[in-house]
């Protein structure tokens, strides 16, 4: 790894920084790079934000910047709503991660109550100051970038390079401290551990893991943020590992570690941890999306709730409902957005769908899509790759799932939903007269059964005909029908498929 400043740090850093730092400098004051974005500069990654520490303070700062990028008073350069010291410069850059820099005024920071904001800032004089404040040694790193046609400088007073070189995650100074700081710093170790593919320093370990109870002072969001980061990471399965090995998992997801140690059926060649874990490890290296990892996570942390009998033969019925029931507890705790949580919740309640090749017919095919969403498939797909690789198994998609895919697409043009039916609740009214109310519902859905079992029905003639019939039934009759439509098993889960079920201990 190439450390040399001089010739690292010219070609990396953006036009942008350098004029800021330019204009710090010829204002009188310091500027320095800090932060993440030198820690990726010497490891030749692209930053994805910029920092500035300076010796000027927060109105100085204004000040030599309110005219900076074609500010005018209407319109200022700057932005300053904390009391942290720092100002945003607005530079109008067209780079996402360059339109707003943010500068710092050296400073120190006093006792953290709430284990996460200081009580009280402080101004500091010199930039030493400042990284001493910081979390690990990596980021307590300063680079002088070339300003002025000086030489860039960097600022290590606790020997980052060195573990930037050695690949270890380090506190600065005590590491009790640092994380009695801010609790946060503790799912930051583990972040940064996965990320970059390093390890964490003996004594920063042994102080996360005699200190993970903090986590219970931060806000859920924040603890979900750093989990959202772990799971992205290309070595997520890594991340999660090490979650639970220096104690942190219980404080976040619980529900995942009681699948430690339980045995699987002749089925699985894994523990149902292990299982959970692979299957996220073939999402990561898919590349796959955070709902997808989520889900390739979750999708079986049901199992040992439902697990009944020991040995090659113990079964798992319902495991995939209580499954979702617990996913659905653990992204509401972490408070997901409710659109995200919704989708994963989905696909982990329905990804046990059976399919044998000869055993499941067109409207089996079509029942599927309407159980989980055309728009879903690819993901469901996905999820079953996961799950298949997680348990062992050399291929990821089978003949039986390429077939599958075959049959929808064979299918998929076909109705599904009331919405695609030739005739809607206003016809049902018109055509008998009646009011809204539950006897036009119950109608659609018979109609639509009869369609998903043979689309040739679905034209208007056929169902306004079909209107008509049902029209003369009683309330109690067509509710009778209407739920038997409704509760009429998709083919993937009755029938000839349920012997095949038990066969392979699944429900």
């Amino acid at each position: 790894m190439n450390f040399n400043p001089s010739v690292k740090f010219r070609a990396s850093i953006p036009e942008e920084i350098i004029l800021v730092a330019n204009k710090l400098v010829a204002s009188g004051y310091n500027a320095y790079l800090v932060g993440g974005c030198v820690r990726d500069l010497l490891m030749g990654r692209e930053p994805k934000d910029w920092d500035v520490a300076t010796d000027a303070k927060p109105e100085e700062i204004q000040k030599i910047f309110s005219t900076f990028a074609g500010a005018t008073a209407d319109k200022p350069a700057t932005v300053y709503e904390n009391k942290f010291g720092t100002v945003g410069v607005k530079t109008g850059s067209d780079n996402e991660s360059l339109k707003i820099i943010e500068i710092t005024t050296f400073r120190i920071e006093g006792k953290y109550t709430d284990k996460r904001h200081p009580d009280e800032i402080k101004f500091a004089e010199t930039i030493e100051e400042d990284l001493g404040r910081r979390d690990f040694t990596i980021n307590a790193i300063a680079l002088k970038p070339n300003t002025q046609n000086l030489k860039p400088e960097l600022v290590d007073p606790f020997n980052g390079q060195d573990d930037i070189k050695n690949k270890i995650i380090r506190a600065v100074g005590n590491p009790e401290d640092r994380f009695n700081e801010d609790a946060l710093r503790l799912m930051r170790a583990v972040r940064f551990a996965t990320e970059l593919d390093f390890s964490i320093q003996g004594k920063t370990a042994v102080a996360v893991k005699k200190q993970a109870g903090l986590l219970e002072m931060i806000a859920k969001e924040r603890i979900r943020d750093e989990f959202i980061k772990i799971l992205m990471a290309e070595k997520a399965v890594s991340g999660i590992q090490l979650l639970e090995d220096l104690g942190l998992l219980r404080f976040i997801a619980p529900e995942l570690r009681d699948g430690i140690g339980v045995g699987q059926n002749k089925h699985h060649i894994y523990t149902v941890w292990e299982h959970n874990l692979k299957a996220l490890d073939y999402a990561a290296k898919k590349n796959y999306s955070l709902e997808i990892r989520l889900a390739a996570l979750l999708h079986d942390i049901g199992k040992p709730a439902t697990k009944v009998g020991e040995g090659l033969d113990c079964t798992f019925y319902n495991h995939e409902i209580v499954s979702a029931k617990l996913a659905a507890e653990i992204l509401d705790r972490l408070r997901f957005p409710k659109d995200l949580a919704e989708k994963i919740i989905h696909l982990v309640r329905y990804h046990l769908f059976y399919y044998n090749v000869g055993e499941v017919s067109e409207a089996g095919v079509r029942r599927f899509l309407a159980r989980v969403g055309p728009e879903n498939v690819d993901d469901f797909i996905k999820i079953r790759e996961a799950d298949r690789i997680g348990s062992g198994v050399p291929k990821a998609v089978p003949y039986k799932l390429r077939h599958l895919l075959f049959m929808i697409e064979k299918v998929k043009q076909d109705p599904i939903s009331p919405k695609m039916l030739k005739v809607n609740g206003e016809d049902v009214m018109k055509i008998l007269g009646i009011e809204p109310g539950p006897r036009v519902g119950r109608i659609l859905s018979v109609l639509l059964d009869e369609v998903i079992e043979n689309p040739e029905k679905n034209t208007k003639e056929n169902l306004e005909f079909r209107i008509q019939d049902l029209g003369k039934l009683s309330d109690i009759e067509l509710e009778k029908l209407a739920k038997i439509s409704r509760g009429k098993k998709e083919e993937f889960e009755s029938g000839i498929e349920e012997e095949m079920k038990k066969k392979f201990y699944v429900k």
